[in-house]
């Protein structure tokens, strides 16, 4: 059962969906008899995660208040095609209306959660996590976060304000990684440091300083390897850093990645490249 709370922001983002879609005012749905009411039935015509549920209720709501939207099952489901996934009944108008950007929510986190969930699966039994990126469709980067999480993976950074990542620019604009690591600790903040690594040397420093999380990116794998195993003795003797693979990790390459040892895999094709999940919905009285 998914107990993920939806972002702050929800209402927020469904507002600028139906604003983008309604504009002044929805030209056609005035031709229906003011209050007729209507049912509709919203199906799956594919395998998917069912996502989105919060998103697609308050795209009708906000419309119109009395709409209702039953679900027949739960958020991070598994469906099958032809599964109902949830029935709307309430103003004709305001589901007319609404039907597109609601649809548009749904089907896309669907497809989010989806794809992670292959990803899960891929790794499964490995140890390692599945977790996301800042490459994120723009304006509805908390809501796929929040996909990622339904979808079984873990998000790594929000924004730019919730965690340090240092990375090579930074480590030789402070005078070195060791260096960086102290000047993000003298600002007090009570964020993640996290550090990209890309030599041995490198890796003592950042667990010398036992910060919260070792990147590497598209090193090869022997040395991703060799990373990994310092790291895991580092914990076994009290450290907590934790290590991170990024760079081109696929379906076809993620269990390989995995299994060099790294607590997480970083996808970014998880929110980047998307499918929409193939949902549709039809008025049935």
């Amino acid at each position: 059962m998914n107990t993920t709370p939806p972002p702050a922001d929800l209402n927020l983002c469904v507002e600028q969906a139906l604003s983008e879609d309604i504009g002044p005012g929805d030209v056609t749905s005035v031709l229906l008899p003011r209050g007729q009411i209507v049912t509709a039935r919203v199906t799956t015509r594919e395998a998917a995660v069912l996502c989105g549920q919060p998103w697609f209720a308050a795209a009708f709501q906000m419309i119109d208040p009395t709409v209702s939207v039953t679900w027949a099952v739960p958020e991070g489901s598994r469906v099958q095609p032809d599964d109902l996934l949830c029935t709307v009944t309430g103003c004709a108008r305001a589901i007319f209306t609404g039907e597109r950007t609601a649809l548009n929510f749904l089907q896309t986190l669907s497809g989010t959660a989806t794809s992670v969930r292959r990803y899960v699966d891929a790794v499964a039994g490995t140890g390692a996590r599945i977790v996301d990126t800042r490459q994120t469709l723009p304006g509805l980067r908390s809501a796929q976060k929040y996909a990622v999480l339904v979808g079984g993976g873990l998000n790594h950074r929000l924004g730019l304000y919730d965690g340090f990542l240092i990375e090579d620019v930074h480590s030789a604009a402070a005078g070195g990684l060791r260096e960086a690591i102290h000047y993000a600790r003298a600002m007090g903040l009570s964020v993640p440091i996290m550090a990209e690594i890309r030599t041995r040397e490198e890796t003592r420093i950042a667990l010398d300083e036992d910060i919260d999380l070792l990147l590497v990116e598209s090193l090869p794998l022997e040395l991703v390897k060799t990373v990994a195993r310092m790291v895991h003795e580092h914990r076994d003797c009290g450290g907590r850093t934790l290590v991170e693979y990024s760079g081109g990790a696929s379906l076809e390459n993620v269990r390989s990645l995995a299994e060099t040892g790294v607590d997480r895999v970083a996808v970014g094709s998880v929110t980047k490249h998307l499918r929409a999940v193939d949902i549709t919905m039809k008025i049935v009285k």
